[in-house]
């Protein structure tokens, strides 16, 4: 009787495993621009002296460099690199400028695209055919990348030369769009053209819609090629696409990372309340030494919020806001992220902070470089001047989401997928 037992409890197990493999095996497995120029044998580069602009992030499926893929590739010229923030092979930390270097792997020219020029000039340029840009994105408009692009394709167009871009999904799926656009006088390298904070296209999508918008310098189009993906879908989160995540920068070790960025990253730049950066789970807390854990916790969940839920929590960040104090607050963790309303989750904490702690105001709290860092990010002003009139989410829901939910019926046109 007992070995019948073990007999089918082995079973058992072996159809467990089995069920898993074969989950795994039938997963949807996305191609993403340089899997598809590279399945071509690079065709549509033949004959081009090229740059490329790219980080570690700039992988095939099987995390190949698209650098060393190009550079390697018989029928492709490769001439010269160009890093974005975080540098060319990822070895330089956030916010640290980039000078012009050597790439000792391939023995190519590295141009800085952030330092003294964020913008290719045309010395930098000079004798290209078409510039690659190849970068995976999270999706949020404050995160750099995406102003590398738009800036690039100018440079592109004040050259006379091509700019193609590898598509590459959107980690937090096409579907989801939030957040004001940015007015004029907010535009910056975290704001670079007027989309929401969370804008619901691919970089390809994105570069059509900024081209065909009239969006960059005095309203002029370069010459655009997109190599678009196989096998995505709006829907999808990174998750979902059986893609390998290379952290798009130190903050950012994972995908879900990237979405956990859209409910912190405004609030993180007031450097008032922690959010995790300097711990072990950046962008997932919120806490500070002055906040009952279980209290605000409580007061979160009573409000129901779509697709998360919030727990207590204590600790003492190793670097970065409270460095060394043991501070307490909540963890985000999601129940649903497609039901979610990612970019509100912050002032959703500030409202409930407000509550607890009227005394604390933290745009009174945090110096003034910061708030305007703030303001930045949010695109303009008259986001914080009216939420912090009461500090109620309510106050600037429209203000939030009306831009958005045009913007999406607006670049509808311009979906690849």
């Amino acid at each position: 009787m007992r070995t019948k037992s073990i007999s089918l409890r082995g079973l058992v197990i072996f159809m467990l495993i089995f069920g898993l493999f074969q989950a795994n095996t039938n997963a949807q497995r996305v191609e993403t621009g340089i899997d598809v120029l590279q399945k071509s044998n690079f065709e549509i580069l033949a004959g081009k002296k090229l740059g490329i602009i790219t980080n570690p992030t700039g992988v095939n499926q099987n995390i190949v460099s698209t650098i060393d893929l190009l550079h390697e590739a018989p029928n492709v010229e490769v001439k010269a690199l160009y890093s974005p923030e975080h540098g060319i092979r990822g070895d330089h930390a956030a916010g640290a400028k980039v000078g012009t270097y050597t790439d000792e792997k391939t023995g190519l020219t590295v141009y800085s695209l952030y330092g003294k020029n964020k913008k290719p000039n045309a010395e930098m340029l000079k004798g290209l055919d078409a510039l690659i840009y190849d970068i995976q994105d999270i999706g949020v408009r404050s995160y750099t990348y995406i102003s590398t692009m738009g800036l690039a394709m100018e440079a592109c167009q004040e050259n006379d030369i091509e700019l193609i871009v590898l598509d590459r999904p959107n980690p937090i799926g096409g579907l989801k769009v939030e957040g004001g656009l940015v007015e004029a006088d907010y535009i910056s390298f975290v704001s670079q053209f007027p989309v929401p904070y969370v804008y619901g296209l691919t970089c390809g999508e994105l570069a059509n819609y900024l081209n065909e918008e009239g969006l960059l310098k005095d309203g002029k189009k370069c010459k655009l090629t997109v190599i678009e993906m196989n096998g995505w879908e709006r829907d999808m989160i990174f998750e979902e696409t059986g893609l390998p995540w290379v952290p798009t920068s130190p903050h950012i070790p994972n995908s879900n990372t990237a979405i956990y960025y859209a409910i912190s990253g405004i609030l993180g730049e007031l450097y008032t309340v922690s959010i995790g950066v300097g711990y072990t789970q950046p962008f997932e807390l919120f806490a500070a030494t002055w906040i009952n854990a279980d209290k605000l916790t409580a007061r979160l969940n009573a409000l129901s919020l779509p697709g998360i839920i919030f727990r207590p929590v204590h600790y003492k960040p190793y670097y970065s806001v409270s460095k060394g104090e043991m501070i307490h607050g909540v963890q985000a963790h999601f129940t649903d992220v497609k039901k979610a309303n990612l970019s509100l989750v912050q002032f959703y904490i500030l409202q409930e902070l407000h509550q607890l702690y009227p005394e604390k105001n933290v745009f009174e709290m945090c110096e003034a470089s910061h708030l305007k860092m703030f303001d930045l990010v949010c695109g303009d002003q008259k986001i914080r001047t009216e939420f912090s009139k009461n500090f109620l989410v309510k106050d600037i829901e429209d203000l939030w989401n009306n831009p958005a939910k045009d913007f999406k019926e607006k670049s509808k046109k311009y979906w690849l997928y």
